[in-house]
């Protein structure tokens, strides 16, 4: 029952549609009507402006923190779950939430708030990777594979020096989870399409 009951929780917190709430509160626009249609905040940006942008990501972000933060909790500590297992959950719930008819971002704020409440030394190295290559390439969604490609390398060499395989295993379900919501992107980039940013 408890077991149920947190891992409910986890996909609900990552259920909740930041890109889609501030837009429709603040600016009375659903970006989903607009640039891509995707709920993330890439999209966010691009509609609604860098403020928002940075809210909706921060945002985001937590949403990943927050689940796997919930293992901590006096509530659920007769639970089994490993706490990467509800931040997995968080992100499919960003990814198809339950409150936007499950159309949902691309799964890269989300998994970096996972990472941020479980291993924030990688949280870290995957923020300043993040931000150089975006400032190289102007290409989110470049940088945003580029990311998740770092991280994987990471929890590959951390698991052999420290034998955590449950991270090693998250980073590849989320990299695989990136890379498959970045399809799209993949080909724009290869013709030569892709939009880049224009604020960094």
């Amino acid at each position: 029952m408890i077991n149920g009951l947190i891992i409910l929780c986890a996909y609900l917190i990552g259920s909740i549609p930041s890109g889609l709430w501030i837009g429709k509160i603040f600016y009375n626009t659903d970006i989903r009507e607009h640039g891509s249609g995707n709920l993330g905040a890439t999209n966010t940006f691009r509609t609604l402006g860098k403020k928002a942008g940075i809210v909706v990501t921060v945002m985001d972000v937590l949403k990943g923190t927050a689940a796997v933060l919930l293992a901590a909790l006096p509530i659920f500590s007769d639970s089994s779950i490993h706490s990467l297992i509800l931040g997995l959950v968080a992100v499919i719930g960003h990814m198809f939430p339950i409150f936007a008819n499950f159309r949902g971002g691309k799964a890269v704020a989300t998994s970096a708030g996972v990472l941020l409440g479980y291993s924030w030394p990688l949280f870290v190295l995957l923020l300043i990777a993040f931000l150089v290559t975006l400032k190289i390439t102007k290409i989110v969604s470049l940088t945003s594979m580029i990311a998740a490609l770092v991280a994987l390398i990471y929890s590959i060499v951390y698991y052999f020096v420290t034998g955590d395989f449950a991270l090693s295993i998250l980073v590849a379900f989320l990299f695989t989870f990136i890379i498959y919501r970045h399809r799209a992107n993949i080909v724009r980039i290869k013709n030569g399409t892709e939009p880049k940013v224009k604020w960094l």
